[in-house]
């Protein structure tokens, strides 16, 4: 929730707006409260939308096509007037998470709880369908999770069957990925009750294997998928297969109804009465427990109402930075260069009603809450310049989130300095961070840039947080006392691939490519593989020159040896893309893997068919799984999807905050007592697990695999697979 704005209305037909939930291109979504005390969820078309009239019609038509369903499974209608000068539609409050968020944030849904969710979605189709409509937009996001059951809303674009769209003959409809190969056609005329059914069973794949049945990527590929190939239901139990692939099936004619699909997933031990009973009776034990604490954190926040309020208006900035968080395309925002927490220019993570809203803080007064400064140092313009603006955003999203929270000690704020990746920029931000007294320093993200400032952090007793880097010559200095690693090591790239190889697809004999262009990292690589084989099988190493670029020796050789596996130790994506030719050409079809570095378009380009399948090991998660809330709240602020390294740098933010907090967070807390503190430290990320033990300047235990990903090649994308250790774990 956030403030209303300074231009928002005091009420909207009788209903008193207590805060905004959302707001888009089409119009705005308030929290108000009826004139008997109920929460809704108002919804305020603008009116420049409101003056054109096919958008009236429609919005009519949605009003219309609401006001006539009932069903315990749909969020009813309370009031609407489709004929104000901005009209408007008000529905009962739910307060619950989306689907999308809790699988995206706690993975697949266990069997009988898609039992419950799917019967229960079936049995609101079935009352839409009775009423002469169709939804056409089923959709996680469209499918809020309450304590008793599923709702399903937003009939923005519903239909009665049979009418004419009010959109062009040619337009798509609905969400790629979720819609049916008719709306995929933008065959209008075709889109009844089975083009439903169709979406339902899409959402029910999703939420028994957290995996889109149709892929994901550009939105033209996901409808050409849906509508000319067999959906990929890897993941989903064999007692829902059958029934999700009739729902899924291309003639409409073919697919059960609504009716029949709740009657099939009607299971006794998930019926009502069984499993879930009415409310207060054993209310949402259909939930795997972590997403029941998801719903009930929504419930809670939804009785802390906050009084009504205008935002502040924003002060005449200070400072005006043109640097590289602005997001593209847009104009660089007049901006302090410090994220402060009692600023009124902080946008702060708010997550309430299962949206992603941003809250503006008021100033700070002096009897506020003490602020610590926390820096940050990376390469925002050069080279790694991707890698730097990523780390910069997730740690700025981090010191939001934490300055939302209730109840805190303490607020924080953010400093940056972009040290484009050199020497003695970065030995200035070191110093300059040392007169600010900064409580801990995250970065740099380059070697010079950590080489030149770590003696002056070691001689600060200020905490260098490393994020990305992995630089061993840091580590050889046994007097950097305050370096801290949050980055699984490079040199034990090994443990997630042979634990690949041992646990997912067990092989008996591993051959490994050693390509000497990659020096050290693929030395490593091979070496530890050759003392540690996979699966407790053999393995042998067969070495490419450095200025070799054939690689079809070594890969006969291999295959002569009858290797199941192969493993690439370069780091080139040509000469990757070379080898995985030579495979592909030798006939070779078992497990093929390599490292992060060839997670590169080129790899995919100039490899081809022979790229696909590929599995990598990679040090870093994928920033587009770890939560939906993160992914969501990113592009509120950014306009654009968190980058490689984001949520880490979130997490390192959230690691420092612990050990403030642990401190007591009052004011004077040193930078010597923070770095000391992380020393013995345990945090739970969104990425990973962080542990420091004393004498140790990383998080991972090199002996673990928590801290390495799995990613694999499919299309034209790296499919994330999971943390290894997990993945493993689970096979």
């Amino acid at each position: 929730m956030r403030p209303l704005a300074a231009d928002d209305p005091e009420d909207i037909g009788g209903h008193r707006l207590l805060a905004r939930l959302g707001a888009g291109g089409m119009g705005v979504v308030y929290l108000a409260r009826g004139a008997g005390g109920a929460l809704v969820a108002l919804k305020a078309i603008r009116a420049e939308h409101a003056a054109d009239p096919a958008f009236r019609a429609r919005f009519r038509r949605e009003v219309t096509a609401v006001r006539g369903l009932a069903g315990r499974w749909l969020v009813p209608v309370v009031a609407a007037d489709p004929e104000a000068r901005s009209p408007w539609l008000a529905t009962e409050f739910v307060p619950g998470p989306a689907l999308a968020e809790a699988v995206d944030g706690h993975g697949a849904l266990p069997v009988g709880a898609v039992r419950v969710l799917g019967s229960r979605l079936a049995e609101a189709l079935t009352a839409v369908h009775a009423a002469g409509l169709v939804h056409r937009d089923v959709k996680p996001g469209n499918v809020l999770l309450g304590l008793d059951g599923p709702r399903l809303i937003d009939f923005g674009i519903a239909l009665d069957a049979g009418a004419t769209a009010l959109t062009a003959p040619d337009a798509v409809v609905g969400t790629p990925g979720f819609l049916s190969p008719e709306q995929a056609r933008a065959r209008a005329e075709e889109v009844g009750p089975p083009s439903d059914v169709f979406s339902l069973g899409c959402v029910l794949a999703y939420a028994a294997s957290a995996r889109r049945p149709f892929g994901t990527g550009h939105a033209a590929a996901v409808l050409f998928r849906t509508v000319h190939e067999d959906p990929d239901l890897t993941g989903v139990p064999a007692g829902l297969r059958p029934l999700i692939e009739s729902c899924l099936a291309k003639d409409p004619a073919r697919r059960p109804t609504a009716a029949r699909v709740g009657a099939a997933l009607q299971d006794p031990r998930t019926r009502l009465g069984r499993d879930i009973g009415p409310a207060g009776d054993r209310a949402g034990h259909w939930l795997p427990p972590a997403v029941l604490r998801l719903v009930a954190e929504r419930s809670a926040r939804a009785l802390d109402i906050p009084a009504p309020r205008r935002a502040p208006v924003r002060p005449a900035p200070e400072e005006t930075v043109t640097g590289p968080t602005t997001p593209a395309g847009k104009p660089a925002p007049a901006r302090r260069r410090v994220l402060a927490a009692g600023s009124a220019a902080a946008s702060v993570l708010a997550l309430g009603g299962g949206t992603a809203a941003y809250l503006t803080l008021g100033r700070k007064s002096s009897g506020d809450l003490p602020v610590h400064t926390l820096g940050f140092q990376a390469d925002l313009s050069g080279a790694d310049r991707a890698d730097g603006v990523a780390q910069e955003r997730g740690a700025r999203l981090a010191v939001a989130h934490h300055n939302a929270r209730a109840g805190i000690a303490f607020r924080l704020a953010l400093d940056t300095f972009d040290d484009r990746g050199d020497a003695t920029r970065a030995r200035q931000a070191a110093e300059r961070f040392g007169k600010a007294a900064v409580r801990a320093v995250l970065g740099p993200n380059t070697p010079a840039a950590a080489r030149a400032a770590a003696p002056r952090y070691r001689t600060a007793r200020t905490a260098m947080v490393l994020v990305s880097l992995d630089d061993p010559r840091l580590e050889e200095d046994d007097t950097l006392r305050t370096l801290r690693v949050t980055r699984a090591p490079e040199e034990f790239l090994a443990v997630p691939l042979a634990a690949y190889l041992t646990s997912v697809r067990p092989v008996d004999r591993t051959a490994v490519i050693d390509d000497r262009a990659a020096g050290r990292v693929g030395s490593d690589l091979a070496g530890s593989l050759a003392q540690r084989p996979p699966n407790e099988g053999t393995t042998r190493v067969y070495p490419v020159p450095a200025g070799n670029g054939d690689f079809s020796p070594a890969v006969r050789a291999a295959l002569a040896d009858r290797a199941q596996a192969v493993v690439f130790t370069g780091t080139s994506a040509d000469r990757a893309a070379r080898c995985a030719r030579a495979l592909a050409e030798a006939g070779f079809t078992g497990p093929r893997l390599g490292t992060w570095h060839l997670m590169r378009p080129d790899f995919l380009r100039e490899g081809g068919a022979a790229a696909q399948g590929w599995v990598f090991g990679a040090p870093f998660t994928d920033p587009g799984s770890v939560s939906g809330a993160f992914r969501a709240a990113h592009r509120a602020a950014y306009g654009a999807a968190p980058g490689r390294w984001a949520p880490e740098a979130y997490d390192a933010v959230g690691l420092v905050a612990r050990a403030l907090e642990s401190l007591g967070g009052r004011a004077g807390i040193t930078a010597g007592a923070v770095a000391e503190r992380l020393s013995d430290l345990a945090y739970q990320g969104l990425a990973k697990p962080l542990r420091f033990t004393a004498g140790s300047p990383r998080s991972i235990d090199r002996s673990r695999d928590e801290g390495y990903f799995l990613y694999q090649t499919e299309g034209n994308v790296f499919r994330f697979l999971g943390r290894s250790d997990l993945i493993t774990k689970n096979s």
